[in-house]
């Protein structure tokens, strides 16, 4: 017998044993509780962007302008006596410049919001806090920015309408008011000089110097329009760039808005974004004149003329112009009428008298 391979067949035998002792029962394998599964749980989504809106400033601003174009262009040219050519007067020249500069670019901010497509895209982009901050802060150093989105043609064309086709409104109302000057001149109270003359001026002085009326039945429901649950009724076709400032920076403001970003505290500086040297020294200019008008204005027909060319014809002018539209071109003055001559008188011949002698 052959012992070592006997011994080794033994062996394997004995730790085949000792290893079926030492595992563990089949059943205990199978109680053992499985690990728990890996659940992946994502993020929280980032917080969405706040509602559309414009700073309650801003809206006041918007409506001031509103409220001052509807005022002017309701100005009828048919006078009766000197209160009214006063009033009218008044409400027409309620305004300061760089103002009304910044008022027409909020007014026009609450069109461009009219634009879903703008709205839209300006919101999708800015999908994270991050982006919204850097997108705001690239608006407020270019105005050009705006225009990267969808729609920014077609909310320019609103913004564009909504000023230009007021000032073109204000345009027509002066020249009638100035035909007026004409007309109503043969109304005897028509040819009385103004009482108060220094006060008159004085006040209209003082009004260029201030900001317009507060209008703030008008704030509800520009609030409404900007953020989409009332829109405006205003159509405009879309209008490629380049654009000129007054609309470029509506654009620019509508822009923040959009994205919820235009807070109440942001007003200071987004009302400092609203400038164009060009428009500001045109109204600037049209005021002057309608003081230096004034100033020499003696009869009510002679502030009737004030009234229509200079803070109405001349305004209107400004703003349509301001935002790329073209004002009618006024036909020249007819010649003045020639006079007849009157035929040169023949020479009367008078025959020499003679004298008959004494």
């Amino acid at each position: 017998m052959n012992r070592p391979g006997t011994v080794r067949v033994f062996a394997m035998i004995g730790a085949a044993a000792a290893a079926t002792v030492c595992a563990p029962p089949i059943w205990s394998a199978m109680a053992r509780p499985k690990p728990p599964p890996v659940i992946y749980v994502p993020p929280p989504p980032p917080p969405p962007a706040g509602p559309v809106s414009l700073p309650a400033h801003t809206l006041a601003d918007a409506a001031a302008f509103q409220a001052y174009m509807e005022r002017a262009v309701a100005t009828s040219p048919a006078f009766v006596d000197g209160p009214g050519v006063a009033k009218a007067l008044k409400d027409a020249s309620a305004f300061e410049p760089h103002g009304l500069v910044r008022d027409a670019v909020a007014y026009g901010a609450v069109a461009a919001l009219q634009d879903p497509i703008f709205v839209a895209a300006v919101r999708d982009a800015g999908d994270s806090p991050d982006n919204r901050r850097l997108m705001v802060g690239y608006l407020i150093a270019d105005a050009r920015y705006a225009l990267l989105f969808k729609g920014s043609d077609h909310a320019a064309g609103l913004a564009r309408e909504a000023i230009g086709a007021g000032g073109l409104r204000l345009y027509a109302t002066g020249k009638a008011i100035r035909q007026a000057s004409y007309d109503i001149q043969h109304q005897p109270w028509s040819k009385e000089d103004v009482l108060d003359r220094p006060d008159r001026l004085k006040m209209i002085e003082t009004q260029g110097l201030q900001p317009p009326p507060d209008a703030a039945d008008h704030v509800d429901a520009l609030r409404a329009a900007a953020s989409g649950a009332q829109p405006m009724s205003l159509t405009a076709a879309a209008v490629p760039p380049p654009y000129p400032p007054l609309v470029a920076e509506s654009l620019q403001l509508a822009a923040i808005a959009a994205l919820g970003e235009a807070s109440d505290d942001l007003y200071d500086r987004l009302a400092g974004l609203a400038e164009d040297e060009t428009t500001g020294s045109c109204l600037h200019e049209a005021k002057l004149n309608l003081f230096q008008c004034v100033a020499v204005a003696k009869p009510h027909y002679e502030d009737i003329y004030c009234m229509g060319q200079h803070a109405m014809v001349d305004t209107g002018a400004c703003l349509a112009t301001s935002v790329g539209m073209t004002v009618p071109v006024e036909p020249p003055p007819p010649p003045p009428v020639a006079k007849p001559v009157p035929p040169p008188k023949k020479a009367v011949h008078h025959k020499p008298v003679t004298h008959k002698k004494a």
